[in-house]
């Protein structure tokens, strides 16, 4: 198994890479990041208008806020649900539960589809990647299956792990195209981008630590 986790961690890092493929299957992260987003303006009594996932891996949500604390909540929210599904997918990976990881990927996939993505490539992304995961679930390959839970679990982790990285350097060379670091700095004034750039980066770092002591040393 750690053999395996670590085979699926290096494919993940070394598509990412790749100019297509790579950006497409990084968009699974985009949709678990943007669906973060989503979530909490709900929980926190706002709305959600609509998700666009974008052929670049980047993702907007357009979100409606009941108050400043909704605001603030929900953009925050992305970068820690993306860190935060992560690890859950090892620690259900690593208990054998990998029927639980399919239910919440077929979830994300069905609630991004009917309730929030409208624009044509995110709608494009979301069919075509969700006939291909249905596909292997008939096709009743458990081995293939495994392999491909593990590999999608290792493209979540290095995705949450370098897009907060690069929200943080953004955040630090370009303050006001830092995304959600600079939501969150325009909402709170006296708090600057680079702090926020720092805290997405370090709750990253700690789910990816959980991650790999979960995998490695447990």
């Amino acid at each position: 198994m750690k053999m395996q986790i670590l085979i699926g961690l290096v494919l993940a890092l070394l598509l990412t890479q790749l100019p297509i493929a790579g950006k497409y299957f990084a968009i699974l992260n985009t949709m678990i990041h943007e669906s973060g987003h989503s979530l909490m303006a709900l929980l926190t009594g706002g709305e959600v208008r609509r998700i666009s996932l974008l052929p670049n891996t980047s993702g907007t949500t357009m979100t409606g806020h009941s108050s400043w604390v909704s605001h603030v909540l929900t953009s925050m929210a992305g970068y820690v649900f993306a860190s935060f599904f992560s690890f859950l997918f090892f620690y259900l990976i690593v208990k054998g539960q990998y029927k639980w990881m399919i239910y919440l990927l077929l979830a994300f996939l069905a609630i991004n589809l009917i309730f929030w993505v409208r624009n044509v490539y995110g709608l494009f992304w979301i069919v075509t990647f969700g006939a291909g995961f249905i596909w292997l679930l008939r096709s009743g390959n458990q081995t293939l299956i495994q392999y491909v839970l593990i590999f999608l679990a290792s493209l979540v982790f290095v995705e949450a792990l370098t897009s907060a990285f690069e929200i943080m350097w953004i955040s630090f060379v370009s303050p006001l195209q830092a995304g959600d670091a600079a939501n969150l700095a325009r909402a709170t004034k006296f708090i600057p981008a680079p702090i926020w750039g720092i805290a997405f980066f370090a709750q990253a770092l700690y789910f990816a630590w959980l991650t790999l002591r979960r995998v490695f040393l447990v």
